[in-house]
């Protein structure tokens, strides 16, 4: 079985990919920027979604049985700062991929990032929420992340290509970068090495999250297009929800230097919905699937990871979210 992925290169992708070659299937990822995990065993090309010529090229050679789409610009923050290609990207490398599928008359299984962006902020009495809750994006990036979704959903109408839509809540783990828990865990990776001073600085605190591990998300995704209805939107994420204050607390328990917590009003953000959290009792019922990682296990392995890299001198830039950005 013969595997693409776009957004090969980034923090699930990447994951996926290493998931997928595991699992001994033929993989080939694309993305605008080289991978900086190991692809040993893999095929992997420069490819930006925008380009149409340069995707169906890849898509008539190689032919895929099943793709991932995670090609996306998937920062809030930056959406709000460029939005033009936030559409781009997002809807119209969309609308690139499955007007190549119609050209070489291909129909392999589609499974498209969506995302929990979509629904905006929700009320508590409607929280966790479901599928069917109105879509109420706060930013660009959600805006765009609905179009995505609407669009694959009638290319399964319209067109038949069977397509199943997930709609990723925040997801994090170790090289994860710009959100926050990744955020967090650098910060307080810096704190333990004595690389700055022990204060913590943060955005919201009474923020509240379902987190989800990336090794679970994957595993979701490997599922899906096994288990789930063609044409199906599903929520995936994490089942308990934490506010940034409990996830302080997680990480102070797991390093060896106490800090103090400091609020940085640059670190705040206006439209950041206070809750996220998805009912993923339907994704549950169709694959069987449970997240099996719990938070303190992957504050764990972030702390571990980001230590590992200010030792070797390889620890990456760090994008400046400017509010504790989203996990997923």
């Amino acid at each position: 079985m013969k595997i693409m992925i776009t957004g090969a290169a980034g923090f699930i992708g990447a994951a996926l990919t290493k998931y997928c070659s595991e699992a001994g299937c033929p993989v080939l990822g694309f993305d605008i920027r080289e991978p900086s995990s190991d692809w040993t065993g893999n095929a992997f090309e420069l490819c930006d979604v925008r380009n149409a010529t340069r995707l169906t090229e890849l898509i008539s050679r190689f032919r895929p049985d099943r793709i991932f789409h995670l090609a996306a610009q998937s920062y809030p923050t930056v959406s709000l700062l460029q939005p033009r290609e936030t559409v781009d990207v997002n809807v119209g490398g969309t609308v690139n991929l499955y007007e190549c599928l119609r050209a070489e008359n291909l129909s392999p299984v589609v499974v498209t990032a969506c995302s929990s962006a979509e629904y905006g902020p929700v009320a508590g009495v409607d929280l966790p929420v479901r599928e069917t809750h109105p879509l109420r994006p706060l930013h660009p990036y959600g805006v765009s992340k609905v179009g995505q979704d609407l669009l694959v959903a009638q290319y399964y109408i319209n067109y038949a290509i069977p397509s199943i839509r997930i709609r990723i809540f925040n997801t994090t783990g170790p090289g994860k970068i710009g959100d926050v828990c990744s955020d967090l865990t650098m910060r307080a990776a810096e704190i333990e090495l004595g690389m700055r001073p022990p204060f913590l600085e943060v955005g919201n605190l009474t923020s509240r999250r379902a987190l989800i591990d990336v090794r679970d998300m994957v595993r979701a995704l490997w599922l899906a297009p096994e288990r789930c209805e063609p044409g199906e939107v599903y929520n995936v994420g994490g089942t308990q929800i934490y506010s940034v204050q409990e996830l302080i607390e997680i990480i102070r328990n797991r390093v060896s230097t106490d800090f103090q917590v400091e609020q940085d009003p640059e670190l705040m953000r206006a439209c950041d919905e206070p809750v996220i959290a998805g009912d993923v009792s339907k994704f549950q019922m169709c694959s069987g699937w449970a997240a099996e990682i719990e938070l303190f296990h992957t504050v764990e392995d972030m702390l571990d990871w980001w230590k590992r890299q200010f030792r070797s001198g390889s620890a990456p830039v760090t994008r400046q979210s400017g509010a504790e950005a989203r996990c997923a």
